[in-house]
């Protein structure tokens, strides 16, 4: 039987291993912080492009450690994105995504082929 009570909550023995655990658990991790603007814009900027929650925060994460790594102003790089119609946006995401994937694991798209190929007509014998 579950009661509610006033009383704080049990406290977990922790043994001395515990912060140990720790580091090693987030040895591998890197923190790495971006300014609210920043974050907020580049999400913003997703948004309203169509992109869904949780797309446009993963997708803007990644542009941003890009934008770092490149040292590029969010920004301005944000500014070029404007004039891309919608096709040209989800090129440019994919490729983005694709680079900061492991080599195993793709993003594609389908394009169709409009060339005629003299190999398609028919031939009669």
């Amino acid at each position: 039987m579950i009661t509610n009570s006033n009383l704080p909550p049990e406290q977990q023995d922790t043994d001395s291993s515990q912060a140990v655990k720790l580091f090693f658990n987030n040895y591998f991790n890197q923190t790495i912080t971006f300014p609210a603007s920043e974050i907020d814009a580049v999400i913003g900027f997703f948004k309203k492009r169509g992109f869904d929650d949780l797309a446009s925060n993963s997708t803007s994460i990644i542009l941003l450690q890009q934008a770092r790594l490149d040292e590029v102003n969010v920004f301005q790089l944000l500014d070029t994105l404007k004039g891309l119609t919608e096709l040209q946006l989800s090129a440019v995401v994919t490729e983005v995504l694709n680079y900061n994937r492991q080599k195993n694991s793709t993003l594609g798209y389908r394009v169709e082929d409009t060339s005629e190929l003299l190999e398609k007509r028919n031939v009669l014998i």
